[in-house]
């Protein structure tokens, strides 16, 4: 299986800044030291092109981005300082998007050990999020005639906002999120299929909504790969989330989805998205168990 990392590339951020760049590093060295690391393919990803982007984000923005002529205020928006060292990996880390779909289509399953940026609307980015690299990946594949139709199956505990609004009016790409209600953002837009769960949600009421949603997807929109955020902040000890679901339930989530999706006949694409837990490990922990799953799914 082929795993893409980004975490080569630094992020340039303050020691007390709240973003956990260090995930993405001890998340590789955790498979590199462990059981699976012979049964996996770690590579870095191709960044994104500007012929990717473009289809997806506003050429004005993809312009300001690249050049830092961005104001302070959609800097702020993003939560990210901004510098050219930034924009580099937020071109690798959709990249990593891309490649992972052109791997899934090929060998049937395949990481990403960053994306999920699901806030980065066409026009801007926000909550930590400069380019939308799901949907880049979807329409790159679509350029391709790789798939024409894409699940978006989006179980970071926000909602995702931004590539809900970018694919609204588009009709093969059908996006389902489970997030909390009470998360950022407090605005939110309407994806093809949402559920929000009440503070506090816990294991049961959490698998329970997820399955419903999966069978709902397979019922309404017939696709050719999907896309999986597993965000790892659903956790109850995430310092971003509301929700009360414990690791084992995180790990029963991803075996349920990944089952679904292989039962489905879909390859499958999974990003890492969020995770913000008080102890960093404990993120590591839960995207390794997703790691897992998604290995576990190809035999």
């Amino acid at each position: 299986m082929k795993i893409y990392y980004t975490d080569t590339f630094p992020i340039p951020l303050s020691e007390n800044h709240s973003f956990p760049k260090s995930k993405y590093y001890l998340l590789r060295r955790r498979i590199e030291e462990s059981q699976i690391a012979s049964s996996v393919h770690l590579k870095i990803p191709r960044p994104t092109t500007y012929e990717e982007m473009i289809r997806v984000h506003a050429p004005t923005y993809i312009h300001r981005l690249q050049h830092g002529e961005l104001s302070a205020k959609e800097i702020r928006r993003v939560g990210l300082p901004w510098s050219p060292e930034i924009v580099r990996r937020a071109r690798y880390s959709a990249g990593g998007t891309v490649e992972s779909c052109r791997a899934a289509v090929a060998e049937g399953i395949a990481v990403n050990l960053g994306g999920g940026t699901h806030h980065a609307f066409s026009d801007h980015g926000q909550g930590y999020c400069w380019l939308n690299d799901s949907v880049i990946a979807s329409r790159a594949m679509q350029s391709e005639r790789l798939a024409g139709k894409i699940w978006v199956i989006d179980c970071d505990v926000h909602q995702g906002n931004g590539t809900a609004a970018i694919v609204k009016n588009d009709s093969t790409i059908f996006t389902f999120s489970v997030h909390g209600q009470n998360n950022f953002p407090y605005h939110k837009e309407a994806s093809d299929l949402d559920i929000a769960l009440a503070d506090g949600t816990d294991d049961a009421a959490y698998l329970n909504a997820i399955e419903k949603g999966l069978a709902a997807c397979t019922q309404n929109f017939k696709a050719d790969l999907a896309i999986y955020l597993a965000g790892a902040d659903p956790y109850a000890d995430d310092r971003l989330g509301r929700l009360a679901i414990t690791k084992e339930g995180l790990a029963q989530r991803d075996r349920l989805v990944l089952h679904h999706l292989y039962k489905a006949g879909l390859p499958t694409a999974v990003t890492m998205a969020g995770g913000y837990a008080r102890r960093v490990q404990d993120t590591v922990d839960i995207h390794f168990q997703s790691v897992l799953a998604a290995l576990e799914s190809k035999s």
